[in-house]
């Protein structure tokens, strides 16, 4: 094994194992089980379905493959931000007026809908709806988000442009000169979060069952069995909330988005004078990258930067110190400082960069493919889907019909490809606006 390649037993270094409040204490599946609902995942889109089931007095019963939060909800960088990865207009041409402005009033509120939950339920998670700010790096992107944030404000949104002192103000650098500000958006501490819907759903009657990994799923008499290793599961109703953890459970599912690997590196709690001057409002930031950079403070002034790593789920040393870089580059107090954390997961991206839910078999739900907004948006989908499953009603979000990318079979090479392609670009933009910059200076 390359020593300088991270690999699955060095989780061990993540910032938010190293914090994380204490997950409720569960068993494995042996056995046989029964209930109205087998939900696979003990993620956020699992967890928050099983809540609305439970409390709506289904029995609910939850397999886990690993430990709670062992995939994207207990690795993403915590940013709860609102929205889409596309724009509201762009959401509405593909839906029509009623519709698409009913998805993005559903995914407008999803930063809310979380700390709402978070407020009503008490969690511990290092919760703070401080606003996301997401600077432009090239003169294109700044004019994308003149149109972004244009179109949220008519929305009546509480959003507004930062450019010049104002935005660097917010940021603590100049290193972007124009941005928009989401005051929806937030931060929390992702394993912490997790953990707390795993304890909400275990009050509320549902059993979860963790080092249980669903084996395979087989239609018998009207109902639903869930194999694993040592147990059986069966219901009526299947929830597959694997996203990019999907395997080969059912294979329709990665073959309907891209996976790749996000990256995560962090500091030690900053000196109060190096503190101070990073992000001084306590905002979080993404900017607009194809490979994007994505940091914040978390609750006891760690620095925190991540962003797309890797086709493969590696990842090299070089794409840890290049993280490191960007940081010291935008604020140079940090070049003295240690960095002990440093952490990896999967991120799913459909095709159309919308999430996808889709009945894939008679009874078996799947929903997937949060292209970076899973915290606001998984919470939001099994608040959605645990209230249609409960009540029977209709889904308040719209059904995809799942289709395999044709080009699969060749995912690493592309993905490698358009991974290097995307960075070539990325920096030939950054690199005009600075020039451009300095032409203005």
């Amino acid at each position: 094994m390359n020593a300088n390649v991270q690999t699955n037993d060095e989780q061990s270094q993540s910032l938010w194992r190293a914090t994380a409040t204490p997950a409720p204490a569960t068993v494995s599946l042996e056995g046989g089980a029964d209930g109205d609902v087998a939900i696979i995942g003990a993620g956020y889109t699992g967890l928050c379905c099983a809540i609305v089931m439970a409390e709506a007095g289904r029995r609910v019963v939850v397999l886990e493959a690993q430990e709670i939060g062992h995939g994207a909800s207990g690795r993403n960088g915590g940013q709860v931000i609102p929205g889409l990865a596309r724009d509201p207009d762009d959401i509405v041409a593909r839906f029509g007026r009623e519709r698409g402005e009913a998805l993005v009033r559903l995914a407008g509120g999803t930063a809310d809908r979380v700390f709402t939950l978070i407020a009503k339920y008490r969690i511990d998670c290092a919760a703070t709806q401080c606003g996301w700010i997401q600077p432009a790096h090239s003169a294109a992107a700044a004019k994308m988000i003149v149109a972004r944030a244009r179109q949220w404000k008519m929305r009546h949104a509480p959003v507004e442009l930062l450019s010049g002192s104002s935005l660097s103000a917010a940021l603590g650098t100049d290193a972007y000169r124009a941005g928009w500000l989401d005051r929806r958006a937030g931060a929390l501490q992702p394993l912490s979060y997790v953990r707390g819907l795993a304890r909400i759903a275990l009050g509320a009657g549902a059993i979860i069952y963790t080092r249980s990994a669903a084996a395979q799923i087989l239609r018998n008499s009207g109902d639903w069995r869930v194999r694993t290793p040592r147990g059986e599961v069966r219901a009526p109703q299947v929830v597959l909330a694997t996203d990019a953890y999907s395997g080969a459970l059912w294979p329709e599912l990665p073959r309907n988005q891209i996976v790749v690997t996000g990256a995560q590196t962090a500091t030690a709690p900053l000196p109060d004078a190096i503190r101070r001057a990073i992000l001084p409002q306590g905002n979080i930031v993404s900017d607009t990258r194809r490979l994007q950079y994505y940091f914040r403070l978390d609750s006891e002034g760690r620095f925190v930067i991540g962003g797309r790593a890797s086709a493969a789920d590696a990842v090299p040393e070089r794409v840890y110190k290049t993280l490191r870089r960007v940081a010291i580059r935008m604020y140079p107090g940090l070049a003295d400082v240690q960095w002990p954390y440093r952490w990896y997961g999967r991120v799913g991206i459909t095709r159309d960069g919308i999430p996808h839910l889709a009945e894939v078999a008679p009874g078996v739900w799947a929903a997937l493919g949060y292209c970076g907004r899973g915290v606001a948006m998984a919470t939001t989908m099994g608040l959605v889907l645990g209230d249609m499953l409960s009540e029977g009603g209709r889904l308040s979000y719209p059904v995809a019909s799942l289709a395999p990318i044709s080009w699969q079979a060749l995912r690493l090479p592309v993905l490698r490809a358009a991974i290097a392609y995307h960075r070539m670009r990325d920096g030939m933009a950054s690199r005009t606006l600075g020039a451009d910059r300095g032409k203005r200076a």
